[in-house]
């Protein structure tokens, strides 16, 4: 995994003191003359930019599976791979169990959990019992010019998908998605839907290694974007409710 560029010390933080203070000592950099030290951020701005990087960085490698289903990870291992301290690292680690994607393991560390086939079907029939009706829905309301407007974020899921990057695929994905759904007006809806769309974007678990989907299945899946596309834009809705139901389909085969 990539190591976080360091943000002025926000791994450590600024462990020195305002000058003239008693006993205190000086912070590196500072001048020792009467002048009054310029203010700095806050450390716990810092803290939380850098812990957003990590929750970035973990949730890449949970979808390309660098983080093994099932193995157990530490915060200050993970952190030396980072180049940062434990701090933030756990932070993103404990976001990352509100998620479902570890779990704790006390005075060890985050045990990436691990899914199988059944749980995978069950996030897209849950997918699906939210989003089809609403595609359904808006297909019947939205313009063919605010679905065109929609065009670049299909392709892209093409060329994201022809990469074979499945972090890179899985973020166009979910794009693509939340902007379709966003036309509903509902924020909770988009946001209980991105939830379960990378919660399936996990890889599965076999009986002796990780299986995650392959280039062709990113290609396949990305196609179905633009074909849903070009089907909404035609007013054409029983193909849009044939390409909504293979799409969600075809998730639950991972």
């Amino acid at each position: 995994m990539p190591r976080v560029p360091s943000q002025g010390g926000a791994a450590g933080g600024d462990r020195g003191r305002v000058p003239g203070t008693s006993g205190a000592p000086t912070a590196r950099g500072e001048h020792t003359h009467s002048e009054l030290p310029i203010p700095r951020p806050r450390p716990v701005v810092q803290r939380a930019s850098v812990r957003g990087q990590i929750l970035d960085a973990l949730r890449t490698a949970l979808v390309t599976g660098e983080l093994t289903p099932g193995a157990v990870y530490s915060a200050p291992a993970l952190g030396e791979r980072f180049g940062v301290s434990a701090t933030p690292v756990r932070e993103a680690m404990q976001q990352l169990a509100l998620e479902g994607a570890v779990e704790v393991v006390p005075n060890r560390g985050f045990r990436v959990v691990e899914r199988g086939a059944r749980e995978l079907a069950e996030l897209a029939e849950v997918r699906a019992l939210i989003e089809v009706p609403v595609m359904l829905r808006l297909a019947r309301t939205v313009p063919a010019e605010r679905w065109a407007e929609l065009r670049p974020l299909a392709e892209a899921t093409v060329r994201a998908a022809s990469t074979g990057c499945r972090a890179t695929y899985a973020e166009s994905d979910r794009t693509f998605h939340r902007a379709v759904l966003s036309l509903c007006g509902n924020d909770q809806l988009v946001q209980v839907a991105d939830d379960l769309h990378r919660r399936a974007q996990w890889p599965l678990v076999s009986a002796t290694r990780p299986s995650v989907r392959g280039h062709a299945d990113l290609i396949a899946d990305a196609a179905e974007h633009t074909a849903l596309l070009d089907a909404l834009i035609a007013g054409e809705l029983e193909v849009v409710r044939s390409l909504v139901g293979e799409h969600f389909a075809g998730a639950s085969g991972g």
